[in-house]
């Protein structure tokens, strides 16, 4: 049983997100999803006395079980609802100071996630030659669906958009001569917590040809307001487009189009979120400055470069120690044009310069 007065002060909790900070209804969703889960670990228990509750809130949600049963949650999952339950104690002391003066504020720096090893999968990404690789798929002219599938890969990539806002981006949304995405909620775009940004795609010859030639036909075919991924139907061996409103599981059915797309490049699946590490992992180690970072960061919309460090550091330290490692293989010694040869395939990072001068010192 969920004690009454509990839930009565999560429902007064939660209008706050939604009159004040005018969130989304996906994103409450999200909130309602994890109070729910302090809710049932309280129990029958008053919030005021959640501090004697044993297991403690972060005990409890490093068992609870994820999808189909297996256990535990994902890190990130825990650590979402443990954080959302400490802002709701935190809301609660402010505005209740008198029922919630015995929850100590170092009880409330006690709700952290448990420190757990994360998933290698957690840091996966899709890479610029797994893309090359989808694209490169033979089809059949008039096999509309394959091409969009791939132009679809090739522009998640490009654009390092939310499946959610993709798969919702209008025909007139799209700028490709000018390499930009109006991801406006005015325009239909469904963005996380309804914002609004004009972002631009990466600079990929090879992904934006593939983006053009889709973009060419559906233009053709279809009015401005259609979604730019475009729904095909088949009749009779044939197909068509379609210019039908995105319905709201359509992020779904692009997962499952990339999942076909993938089988048939003989890779490993991938969904269309680790499209977007992708994208953010190869403008962040081709950043030079804190203002190209800064860039990336702004083009995945978030609102605070914190946001995009706390996220992309893991996946980035793992490709900086390949890169280091790969360092042992380069010879000690050699001929200033081999080195040069050398120092000319790397990316353009700060790299190539250390290395420079590491040699020009190593020759002095």
């Amino acid at each position: 049983m969920i004690q009454r007065s509990n839930y009565l002060l999560v429902r007064r909790y939660l209008q706050d997100p939604e009159e004040i900070y005018q969130l989304s209804g996906s994103s409450l969703g999200r909130y309602r999803f994890y109070l729910r889960h302090l809710l049932l670990w309280a129990g029958e228990t008053p919030f005021q006395q959640a501090a004697k509750l044993r297991p403690t809130f972060p005990g409890y949600v490093s068992n609870l079980p994820g999808r189909q049963g297996e256990t535990p949650l994902t890190p990130v999952t825990q650590k979402k609802i443990i954080e959302a339950g400490k802002r709701f104690f935190i809301w609660a002391k402010q505005n209740h100071p008198k029922e919630f003066g015995s929850l100590s504020a170092a009880w409330l720096e006690s709700l952290r996630p448990p420190r757990v090893r994360e998933s290698s999968a957690e840091h996966e990404y899709v890479s610029l030659e797994e893309v090359l690789q989808l694209i490169a798929i033979p089809h059949e002219e008039d096999d509309l669906a394959l091409l969009r599938d791939k132009a679809a890969a090739a522009m998640l990539f490009l654009s390092g958009a939310r499946a959610s806002a993709f798969t919702t981006l209008p025909i007139a949304a799209v700028d490709l001569p000018g390499r930009a995405l109006r991801q406006w909620p005015e325009l239909g775009v469904v963005t996380k917590n309804g914002k609004r940004a004009t972002t631009f795609l990466l600079p990929i010859p090879e992904l934006l040809a593939v983006a053009q030639t889709w973009d060419q036909v559906i233009r053709l075919k279809l009015p401005a307001t259609a979604p730019w991924y475009a729904p095909v139907s088949a009749r009779w061996g044939s197909q068509s487009l379609e210019g039908s409103e995105p319905g709201k599981n359509r992020h779904q059915a692009l997962d499952k189009r990339l999942r076909k797309l993938f089988d048939l490049a003989g890779l490993p699946y991938k969904s269309a979120h680790k499209f977007r590490h992708g994208h953010a992992v190869y403008g962040l180690l081709k950043a030079q400055t804190m203002a190209d970072y800064k860039a990336v960061s702004m083009n995945l919309m978030h609102h605070d470069i914190k946001i995009t460090d706390s996220i992309y550091a893991p996946i980035l330290s793992e490709e900086v120690k390949e890169r280091i490692a790969g360092l042992a293989a380069i010879p000690l010694s050699l001929p200033e044009t081999e080195f040069d040869g050398l120092l000319s395939q790397l990316s353009n990072t700060d790299l190539s310069k250390v290395l420079r001068i590491v040699a020009s010192r190593l020759s002095a």
